[in-house]
């Protein structure tokens, strides 16, 4: 696949660009600043030299200033935490000069209570491509198996990479940086876990059938969230005129990642994977197009104890929208009830109901887009609907 021109925002100063691994963003720094002196710190040779010498930043520092150089790259940062205090040192002794700083994990970052250069770097994200990145290329029913990430749509074996992904974050950073210590536990919590995909999370239930303790579930769920594997969003409780649950639900950050994971057998039914792996997808579309468009906004979900559900709420500054995403090729009356009691509870709301038809219609009030059109059409400079 040629190179692809992302929507990753740029800054002017220095920032931290965290992502999971295979999102892309080393391919895109060298694009973006070919010009920067670059330290890898997973070629271990440098690795070895940072982490047992973080002072050896300064002769960097001054090879970059020699050459003309204004911007230092630092690869998977997160491996040689102890680098940050010299970043912090050089920053202020030279103004001019811009740091950024990459990584998949922030855990050994937080766990060691590294000062993360305290405003003076931003924080950005790397997604998995957005369909709007990929432009023709993006096939709704080949994503929703493959999933977005850049290393395996890039690759000529997708299939084969993305099968063993999952086994490369378990060896390169669960085991390296000793995460957790029982790593056949935390394969079959991710296993297990991936039942829980676009559902309620019920620890109790994830420890039983991954035979681990309630505690230790709880443990790995952070670790694979700071290692960016997966996410929770919240209920939507603003004003809130039903009972509500209280539980969050989960997500894996990519819709192919999820599919890899989720055991699938005769007892299985494939449009409930494939229903599951749609939501990962608008969900990670929706997660990049407000982190791209630098939007003031957060995502929730909607469920009454009674059963009323929407699957996304878009909350923020100018933004309210109400979003139901069906992997089905019609609109059933049913389909739009959730919709229709979010909006007599929040009537400043706008609802969008995503199915996998190829009809746009409005149906009460209710904007009905094509699901592969919407994903497509969605850019982070565009407005949900446009």
């Amino acid at each position: 696949m040629e190179r692809v021109k992302r929507f990753i925002p740029t800054e002017k100063g220095s920032f931290f660009l965290f992502g999971p691994r295979g999102t892309g963003k080393t391919t895109w720094l060298h694009d973006y600043f070919p010009d920067a002196l670059f330290i890898d710190l997973l070629d271990y040779q440098v690795y070895r030299r940072y982490l047992t010498r973080p002072e050896s930043l300064k002769e960097a520092v001054e090879l970059a200033l020699s050459r003309k150089m204004n911007v230092i790259i630092i690869d998977e940062v997160q491996k040689a935490p102890a680098l940050l205090s010299m970043v912090h040192q050089q920053m202020e002794k030279h103004k001019n000069l811009r740091f950024i700083l990459t990584g998949s994990s922030s855990r050994k970052l937080k766990r060691e209570g590294v000062d993360l250069l305290a405003g003076r770097a931003l924080f950005k994200q790397a997604f998995p491509f957005m369909a709007a990145e990929i432009s023709k290329r993006f096939q709704l029913a080949t994503n929703l198996e493959r999933g977005m990430l850049p290393v395996v749509l890039d690759s000529e074996h997708p299939d084969r990479v993305l099968s063993s992904y999952i086994s490369l974050y378990l060896k390169e950073e669960v085991m390296q940086e000793g995460l957790v210590r029982n790593i056949e536990g935390f394969s079959r919590f991710l296993e297990t876990i991936s039942f829980s995909h676009g559902s309620l999370i019920n620890v109790s239930e994830i420890a039983r059938e991954a035979d681990v303790s309630r505690k230790t579930v709880e443990g790995y769920i952070q670790v694979s969230h700071d290692l960016l594997l997966s996410r929770e969003i919240p209920v939507f409780s603003r004003r809130a005129k039903r009972i509500l649950v209280k539980h969050n639900k989960f997500y894996f950050f990519d819709c192919g990642v999820f599919n890899s994971l989720r055991p699938k057998g005769p007892l299985d039914r494939h449009e409930e994977i494939e229903g599951a792996a749609l939501e990962g997808l608008v969900l990670q579309h929706l997660s990049a197009w407000l982190h791209y468009g630098n939007r003031d906004g957060s995502i929730y979900f909607w469920r009454t104890k009674s059963g009323s559900e929407v699957d996304f709420i878009l909350y923020g500054a100018d933004l309210f929208v109400a979003l139901e995403v069906k992997n089905s090729g019609r609109i059933r009356t049913k389909d739009l009830t959730g919709l229709k009691t979010f909006k007599t509870d929040y009537p400043e709301s706008t609802p969008l109901f995503l199915y996998r038809g190829e009809e746009e219609r409005i149906i009460d009030g209710i904007h009905c887009l094509p699901v592969e059109s919407f994903l497509v059409n969605l850019h982070p400079e565009r407005s949900l609907d446009e």
